[in-house]
């Protein structure tokens, strides 16, 4: 059982023997999975208040007491217990590495696990060796419009494609540390497999990069059994499957922006634009900024009609259906759904071609640019609204996408590339295979465990 537990708290892995690896375990093992920590987006004041990594350091350092105490225990249990599981070591998040120094307290190993995609994690990395081993400045590169070359892109991918966080000086030190971090940990697991990756995978075997560990995809297969709407009945997760289950298989496009996604009035009266003339069918989850300048995740709408254009729910009542949250997993596998506008975090792409929807990229944030990059350009597996459209954390942003644009991406996605339909299909069969046994992410988690046994202390 691999599990990450919420902030300040600590789960142990146990993993006497495991069907679905290559190999079974002599005893058992038990490895403190540590996710990152969860912490407030950085206002501009408080970057100033407090500089480059600081307050992720002093986030680190008031968890290590907590994780401290619970591996002792662990490691007098086992002492005191004869067959209960042996402490092997550490998994950290990408970004929680700043924990390392408790491995090293307790003289064990430490892995860490990318949640992002091998190609990202490999920008990551470059990114370090372009500051350390070129000299370049990697602030001033920020305000280029040319192209960068990565190891782990076959392409190469326009500056405005990266994410600002690398490449602005109050966060791009976060950047950094962590793949200073990263380079001391004894592998990588990254959610992904190696035949969506494979370039980006086999360019990371280096020998400058710990050795990575393909082993997704991990996805949610079902939902969360949530029936919570903002207008009762009307948004519920019931109503909505209803109304799937009375449409075509695959005429369905589903609109779905993330945890943090949603647009101001001007941009979503453009979406609704381009919805009413496609013509086609949809479901749209809407949901309502948080007011300019609160660091609050979107909520839903009282009313649609507060930002819809007049009439559109009206004439749109025998195509369309707008809802609020949505219960995204369950939607993806129903059959009705034929293409996903998406905001390209790396979950909901996994998400999408486990299921087999093309996507319609439309990042916001973080580094979903890089990955509707990646989708369109590197992999062909999606269509693009707009590929390097970017927002802050308070949901603004000067750029407003067309409706004629938003509607030539949608008679792309729905009518006429059967090519990308057909790739993306075949790479759900593939998703689907590489976890069975004599898959690659079957035998790359196998191989992993066989290094843990190979670095018991």
């Amino acid at each position: 059982m691999i599990a990450f537990p919420q902030p300040s708290s600590y789960i142990q892995l146990v993993t006497p023997s495991l069907p679905h690896t290559a190999s079974h375990l002599p005893r058992q093992l038990s490895l403190i999975v540590c996710e990152s920590l969860t912490c407030p987006v950085l206002s501009p004041k408080y970057q100033m208040l407090n500089p480059q990594n600081q307050f992720l350091n002093s986030l680190f350092e008031g968890q290590k007491p907590l994780v401290r105490e619970y591996v002792s225990r662990i490691k007098t249990q086992s002492e005191l217990s004869p067959g209960s599981p042996q402490f092997a070591g550490f998994i950290f998040d990408a970004f929680a590495t700043g924990l390392k120094d408790l491995a090293n307290e307790f003289d064990v190993p430490w892995y860490a696990f990318c949640a992002s995609d091998a190609a990202y994690l490999g920008w990551v990395m470059h990114l370090k060796a372009l500051q350390d081993e070129q000299g370049v400045d990697l602030t001033e590169l920020g305000n280029s419009d040319s192209e960068l070359e990565i190891p782990t892109l076959a392409s190469p991918i326009p500056v405005k494609c990266l994410p600002l966080s690398s490449l602005v000086k109050e966060t791009l030190p976060i950047a950094l540390e962590m793949a200073g971090g990263l380079t001391e940990a004894k592998g990588i697991l990254v959610n992904t497999f190696l035949e969506l990756e494979l370039h980006a995978v086999n360019s990371l075997s280096n020998g400058k990069t710990p050795r990575v560990y393909p082993v997704g995809p991990i996805v949610k297969h079902e939902g969360d059994g949530r029936d919570v709407g903002s207008d009762g009945s009307k948004n519920s997760r019931i109503d909505i499957m209803e109304w799937l289950d009375d449409q075509a298989p695959s005429s369905v496009l589903f609109l779905c922006f993330g945890s943090r996604g949603s647009f101001r009035s001007e941009q979503v009266k453009e979406i609704a634009c381009a919805l009413e003339r496609s013509g086609h069918r949809f479901l749209w989850s809407l949901r309502k900024p948080s007011p300019s300048g609160k660091l609050k995740s979107p909520s839903d709408y009282e009313n649609f009609q507060e930002v819809l254009p007049q009439g559109f729910l009206d004439r749109t009542a025998k195509i369309g259906k707008v809802i609020g949250w949505a219960p995204q997993v369950d939607i993806l596998a129903h059959q009705a759904v034929g293409g996903f506008a998406s905001h390209c975090g790396w979950n909901s792409i996994l998400e999408s071609i486990w299921f087999g929807v093309p996507i319609a990229t439309w990042p916001l944030y973080a580094e979903q640019q890089f990955n509707a990059f990646y989708m369109v350009i590197e992999l062909g597996l999606g269509v693009e609204i707009k590929m390097d459209y970017t927002m802050d954390f308070q949901g603004d942003d000067d750029i407003i996408v067309s409706a004629d644009d938003i509607m030539r991406a949608i008679k792309q996605l729905m009518e006429e590339d059967k090519e990308i339909r057909k790739k993306v299909k075949e790479m759900s069969r593939i998703s689907e295979k590489t976890l069975m046994p004599g898959g690659s992410s079957h035998s790359s988690l196998g191989h992993l465990i066989d290094d843990i046994i190979e670095n018991l202390p």
